[in-house]
């Protein structure tokens, strides 16, 4: 076996059908999309070559740096949700009563479909029938929001259900990396008095801190591209509010029918993904990583 493996021409004939099925589905369709930008095109018809005048015109839209501005925001939040779900991760992998059964209902969002749950948070939000405003003229409040009609607060109101779709996902990410930390770490700082704090603090975190820096970048880059929800649920509106990017470029390339133009939104918004993919890194790289066994 060991001659087989420091064989060079085997281990190229093993790598090369995934390096070429990589090739196929991943940098193809970048350098297509690259092509594309630099045409006029309605998708059907003949392409016009028009040099960089879609990349040009992209850096001048102000509704493409507006929709821009709005995944910033998600991603933010997005970031900043994690966390919650790192909280919840921790008390759960703490042996409390019911923990099988509450990471079972975690899970639940993930079983449903991004259509399904928009459909169920517009009755939520629903101006006269949906059980927050309900609860609130319940409590007394008259002038209810119309929450998905109301420029201000409609993309604050779509973050929390995406925020709510993907907790199932990133609580049993941060579960799985905590449940395998040794509990003989956690025994012995136990013995040497550290409370429930300490020990998540100064020994959970950090042994967990390679999974945490990826979620990360799920997190920002999943948000910057974020577009089913948000589509089924407002399709931008009202007046753009809610527009990202990803909904900004199907609007440009499915309503519009400019391919070239969408096209070149989607390489500035694949641009724009591996900027912060690079950022994140450099301000989370560590010089060295944490042992256990």
């Amino acid at each position: 076996m060991d001659k087989v493996m420091s064989n060079k021409k085997i281990i190229a004939l093993y790598v090369l059908p995934a390096l070429l099925f990589i090739i196929a589905i991943v940098y193809v369709p970048i350098v297509l999309t690259g092509y594309y930008g630099l045409h006029e095109w309605n998708g059907i018809g003949s392409m016009k070559f028009i040099g960089l005048e879609n990349y040009s015109a992209v850096l001048q839209d102000k509704d493409f740096w507006s929709s821009a501005g709005h995944s910033l925001l998600l991603a933010v939040f997005s970031t900043l949700s994690l966390v919650l779900y790192l909280a919840v991760a921790l008390v759960l992998s703490s042996k409390i009563k019911g923990s099988n059964l509450l990471r079972k209902i975690y899970l639940i969002p993930m079983l449903l479909s991004s259509v399904a749950i928009a459909q169920l948070w517009m009755k939520i939000y629903h101006p006269t029938n949906g059980i927050i405003n309900t609860l609130l003229e319940a409590l007394g409040f008259t002038n209810t929001p119309e929450w998905l009609a109301n420029p201000s607060i409609v993309l604050y109101a779509l973050i929390i259900p995406i925020i709510w779709q993907y907790a199932g996902f990133y609580i049993l990410i941060y579960y799985a990396a905590l449940k395998n930390i040794p509990s003989s770490l956690e025994e012995a700082a136990t013995i040497d008095g550290a409370n429930a704090f300490q020990i998540a603090y100064k020994i959970k975190l950090p042994l967990a801190m390679e999974v945490i820096k990826v979620t990360i970048v799920l997190a920002l880059v999943g948000s910057l591209k974020y577009f089913d929800l948000i589509y089924v649920m407002t399709n931008g509106g009202p007046n753009g509010a809610s527009e990202v990017m990803a909904s900004y470029m199907y609007r440009i390339a499915f309503k519009s029918y400019d391919f070239g133009y969408a096209s070149a939104i989607g390489f500035f918004l694949l641009i724009i993904c591996l900027v912060v993919t690079w950022i994140v890194r450099k301000l989370t790289a560590t010089k060295e990583q944490i042992q256990y066994s």
